[in-house]
């Protein structure tokens, strides 16, 4: 019997032996991509040594690892080896297909409409990043003179010119497009709040500049004229938010002033990623979705202890799109969004010591100042490494009538983050420290 139970041990160990790290990332031996650099991603047993490519890997105390590996053009032959065994990886990188060079085409002016409601404007003819000047509604019309690949140019004045996406717009027949005409302008205070009012007779393209004491809401092509535009200097509290809507031609810009007590304010908790969407993966294959979910939770009990109306866009594990949780915040008069994440890392270089710790973005100007006290207290409550605040064009974080934040509280690859949101209080403390910085940001001066 005491044989027999031996031998069994002894299996058990050679198998463990044999297989030895197990492998969360790459998934196949054999892969195609175009990235610069391939993620090894996993967990190694106890005292296992383990090198890719003759380099040393790191390992954290609980077995996690993660190491990235430079790629050449063509087939990349990586070889990964520890105690228990070597196994061979093949990662074919292709050249990324690479177009013609690109030129500006140059011509005549012509007016075009804006398709939908929400069209991004931006100063740049690039598809993402932080070059939004605004979001165009339906019916707008504007003035192109120029294409640049999938972008038309836009003239907004002599001096000032735009690119929008050809897909959004559409052209049309100048002899068909009536010209928009100045009615006029109108401004009233609130308790709370300023609003002001401009109207033409048609949707006319505008841009928007937060600067530090006002906000500066300019019309374009009147008359369908690259001379001229209108400008409404409007001052701004210390705490804000705004908003710009449309209703025939006349653009209404409202500035409201956040509430000053905590009972007053709704507060928007979005756990990110959720269903099919898991997010990150870490090295001993935690999802992030479910991270998310659990500070979430216990961030909605805290705030509630405060005597804050919270509302979650999500409480249970599902499919929920970026648009709907927007929707969700807007219908609900949200005066705070926080989502909440954890990191991972793009085509880069992993760097444990670098890519560490806890990171907030905001989009907007208003929403600053939250994003410079929350990356102090949620470090602070959960014992991360500062790792920054930083502009981040997230589609949940654009909308400006509310103060939005997105919380990447740790890097779900990193293995020394792994040790730390592996612990049982790790959710608790995050929440906290989130906590701590709403309550700090509401009360202060």
């Amino acid at each position: 019997m005491q044989r027999g139970l031996l031998f069994f041990l002894l299996l058990i160990s050679t198998i463990t032996s044999v297989y030895g790290y197990e492998l969360i990332l790459p998934k196949n031996k054999n892969s195609t991509v175009e990235t610069n650099y391939i993620l090894f991603l996993g967990k190694a047993n106890n005292g296992e040594n383990i090198t890719i490519n003759n380099e040393k890997v790191f390992t954290s105390s609980n077995g996690a690892f993660a190491h990235s590996v430079k790629l050449k053009d063509g087939e990349n032959r990586i070889l990964v080896r520890s105690n228990f065994n070597t196994q061979v990886y093949k990662v074919n990188k292709k050249n990324k297909v690479k177009n013609n060079e690109i030129k500006l085409n140059e011509f005549e002016i012509k007016p075009a409409t804006i398709k939908k409601d929400n069209t991004p404007l931006r100063n740049t003819p690039i598809d993402s990043g932080m070059n939004r000047i605004s979001h165009l509604f339906k019916d707008t019309t504007i003035l192109i003179n120029g294409d640049f690949g999938d972008f038309y140019r836009v003239l907004l004045s002599k001096n000032q010119e735009a690119w929008i996406l050809k897909k959004d717009v559409e052209i049309i027949n100048p002899k068909n497009s009536d010209i928009a005409t100045f009615i006029n302008m109108d401004s009233k205070k609130f308790s709370n709040a300023q609003l002001q009012t401009i109207s033409f007779t048609k949707n006319l393209p505008y841009t928007i500049e937060d600067n530090d004491k006002e906000i500066l809401f300019k019309i374009y092509n009147p008359e369908l004229s690259q001379n001229s535009f209108y400008t409404l200097n409007i001052p701004k509290p210390q705490k804000y938010t705004y908003k710009v809507s449309l209703d025939n031609g006349t653009y209404s810009f409202k500035v409201n002033e956040i509430p000053k007590n905590l009972s007053d304010y709704t507060i928007v908790i979005d756990a990110g990623h959720g269903g099919s969407e898991r997010g990150a993966i870490g090295g001993l294959g935690d999802e992030e979705k479910d991270i998310n979910l659990k500070i979430a939770l216990e961030l909605e009990k805290i705030l509630k202890a405060q005597n804050l109306n919270v509302l979650l866009t999500r409480e249970c594990d599902g499919n929920i799109d970026l648009a709907t949780r927007v929707d969700f915040a807007k219908s609900n008069d949200a005066n705070i969004f926080v989502s909440i994440h954890l990191n991972s890392i793009g085509d880069s270089q992993m760097n444990i010591h670098k890519m560490r710790g806890t990171s907030i973005y905001y989009y907007n100007k208003h929403s600053k100042p939250l994003a410079e006290i929350l990356e102090k207290t949620v470090t602070k409550s959960a014992g991360t490494k500062r790792n920054g605040i930083h502009p981040g064009s997230f589609a949940v974080l654009r909308p400006t009538e509310y103060i939005s934040v997105l919380v990447e509280a740790a890097y779900m690859i990193n293995p020394l983050d792994t040790v730390l949101y592996k612990k049982e209080d790790f959710a608790k403390n995050i929440a906290q420290g989130i906590s701590n910085g709403i309550i700090e940001f509401i009360t202060q001066n």
